[in-house]
């Protein structure tokens, strides 16, 4: 048993709640930490962000694998981890297409939303990308696995940091106020990871039956926001190679927790 699996149950016990709970808690405050990061760097170049943002990727492409599609396979087979891989895909496509959001690469995309301030709408957009990553963590937890839950919360948390600065960096130079205000926005997108991880534990205690679904579920969300999201904002702005690299070392930092602490 490691360190933090031990941690873990002196904090939380064997309550999948409590264990969420603090995997909740967790990557959302490296998110913050990630966020508040633009107070002291604070005109991170490009080049370093969609390097950033390839290594969140490559650590989300992994983790979609090695922590939930294959432990949902091994729990409840095949076709359960599809139906919920694709079910997963069509609720960010559904969320991406009529909840009115901001991309500050992209613009505006969903209905109309002229009426809405442009905050709300980045916001929007950044808690559709956490939504899949919350909801992993929660289900991790869920599962009863802590050996597939740790390093899924480790890897989360880890690629949260690069994130939350991208989001803070994206908000200030959005014209969205100060320094501080710009990583105020970057946490409160965040915070949508602690009641989701909360609903991914909830949702496959009280229904067993659900695990390989949610995981599948969680997965293809994630793939979703990896597809239409990170790589078309990392390869939009000439710096492609540098945000495949980013991405390598994503997967190789997923595999090596995943192996060391599963």
């Amino acid at each position: 048993m490691s360190w933090l699996e031990q941690m873990i149950l002196t904090l939380g016990g064997t309550n999948p709640i409590l264990q969420g709970l603090i995997g909740g808690l967790f990557i959302a405050f490296l998110n913050g930490i990630g966020a508040l990061l633009v107070v002291i760097w604070q005109k991170p170049s490009q080049q370093f962000l969609d390097s950033a943002l390839g290594f969140a990727a490559g650590v989300m492409l992994a983790a979609s694998f090695t922590s939930l599609i294959l432990p949902g396979v091994e729990y409840g087979g095949i076709f359960p981890v599809l139906a919920g891989m694709v079910l997963g895909a069509v609720v960010l496509e559904l969320g991406d297409r009529f909840i009115p959001h901001l991309h500050p690469g992209r613009g505006r995309e969903g209905p109309e939303s002229s009426r809405i301030r442009a905050v709300w709408l980045f916001i929007l957009a950044i808690t559709l990308h956490n939504m899949p990553e919350g909801l992993a963590v929660g289900v991790g937890f869920g599962s009863g696995n802590l050996s597939d839950a740790i390093p899924l919360m480790l890897a989360i948390g880890i690629q949260n940091i690069p994130e939350g600065l991208a989001v803070a960096v994206a908000a200030l130079n959005a014209g969205m106020g100060t320094y501080f205000y710009a990583g105020f926005v970057g946490i409160r997108a965040g915070l949508v990871e602690i009641p989701l991880t909360l609903f991914g534990v909830w949702a496959v205690s009280v229904a067993r039956p659900l695990l390989p679904y949610a995981m599948g579920f969680a997965a293809g969300a994630m793939l979703y926001v990896i597809s239409d999201e990170i790589i078309p904002e990392t390869h939009g702005t000439g710096h492609e190679k540098l945000a495949t690299m980013g991405t390598m070392v994503g997967v190789i930092v997923m595999l090596y927790l995943d192996v060391t602490l599963g």
